[in-house]
């Protein structure tokens, strides 16, 4: 036991190898003992089907100085089977980093990929990522900026938004009503007390009909009044698109039209198939934040040159070429039609790429429209 006061892994117990099972710990210790420290190739594999790749700041930190070289597509690249890594160095160098290594990847490329589907499903509409408060507060930067690459348009989080540089932003919960009395207090308070670069979106769905909130949201702020979020509980809710569309003709009739509506709680793919052409945007929680990770696996296949792995797992080490979003696997010596997909991420222990997130966002966005046609975003029915 440790006097930390929350059961959390701190920065130095990940880069020190303590995040780990013991018993590559106790490998280390072994291949210590007998004087062995072959150089190997270790490739993390990804299952079939198309996801984004996520988390690779994290790996690139981890196992900077680390004396290694590591290629791995671009981060918000697709990414579909195969292998989307490759180490190279002395096994116990890094060894006791493969729970982190797939840890890292793992959990951002999966929330990256839930997103991605979500922003494929939302067209044009503005998605929001809405969701952290779902999992563990430590995890808010990461959950946001993989929800970002994946295609989010704005982030909640505000500790998570100051981490990656990100302004968070949001509306209101239904505490605010509820402690002052009634929804126009809460709009009233909400207008009087923020700065004009807080966009007046109001929450119009705590005590009465949502319809008949709007009405009087714009009877209380009136030209202010940008955007009205129904945030109806899915216990009570019915058909949310008829709620939308008596929110729309409740506008229409007031002359704002260019009022926007933006719907939450409970969004997933298929709601807001249902809902984008009535919608213009969606705050999205846990089809985001609670998205399973990708099943990676890391596996050695080569030691001092010789290509050798485990059952069910192809030997040696190799790469891939991407050609119109075919993919080719085949030796690493040999080559394929198109681009090698696997570039250079630390070389020697340095981190030779740099990482803007406004690139991988627009590289899974480029992706969606040709793998739209390919069918890799239509749902079983």
């Amino acid at each position: 036991m440790t006097d930390r006061k929350y059961d959390l892994l701190t920065a130095e117990d990940i880069d020190e190898g303590r995040a780990t099972a013991a018993y590559f710990l106790r490998t280390e210790e072994i291949l210590e003992d007998v004087g062995a420290d072959p150089e190997v190739v270790a490739e993390l594999s990804a299952p079939e089907g198309w996801n984004l790749i996520a988390g690779l700041e994290d790996l690139a930190r981890l196992l900077e100085g680390v004396p290694v070289d590591v290629c791995a597509p671009p981060e918000g690249a697709p990414i579909s089977g195969g292998p989307v890594l490759r180490i190279e160095g002395p096994y116990r160098a890094f060894g006791r980093y493969e729970s982190s290594i797939l840890g890292f990847l793992a959990h951002a490329s999966g929330i990256a990929s839930a997103a991605w589907r979500v922003r494929a499903a939302a067209g044009d509409r503005t998605v929001l990522s809405f969701g952290t408060r779902r999992q563990h507060p430590a995890l808010g930067a990461m959950i946001e900026r993989s929800a970002l690459v994946g295609g989010a348009d704005g982030i909640g989080n505000v500790g998570g938004g100051e981490t990656i540089g990100v302004e968070a932003g949001g509306t209101m919960p239904h505490a605010l009503a509820i402690v002052l009395g009634s929804s126009e207090a809460a709009w009233s308070a909400f207008d009087d007390a923020l700065g004009p670069d807080v966009p007046r979106v109001m929450l119009c769905d705590t005590f009465d009909d949502e319809a008949e909130e709007v009405r009087r949201a714009l009877g209380t702020l009136g030209e202010a009044l940008e955007g009205v979020r129904l945030d109806t509980t899915g216990s009570r809710r019915g058909d949310m698109r008829a709620i939308v569309e008596d929110v729309r003709w409740e506008l229409r009739r007031h002359d704002s039209e260019d009022v926007d509506v933006l719907v939450s709680g409970g969004i997933d793919v298929p709601a807001i198939e249902r809902l984008r052409d009535v919608a213009d945007g969606f705050g999205v929680g846990g089809a985001i934040a609670d998205a399973d990770p990708i099943d990676f696996s890391l596996n050695v296949v080569e030691v001092d040159g010789d290509a050798r792995t485990k059952r069910g797992v192809k030997p040696g080490a190799k790469t891939v070429y991407r050609e119109d979003y075919e993919d080719t696997v085949v030796e690493r010596d040999e080559t394929a039609p198109g681009r090698e997909l696997l570039e250079p991420l630390l070389e020697g222990g340095e981190i030779v790429r740099s990482f803007d997130l406004d690139d991988a966002r627009e590289r899974a966005r480029a992706a969606i429209e040709p793998l739209s046609d390919r069918g890799v975003f239509d749902r079983e029915r």
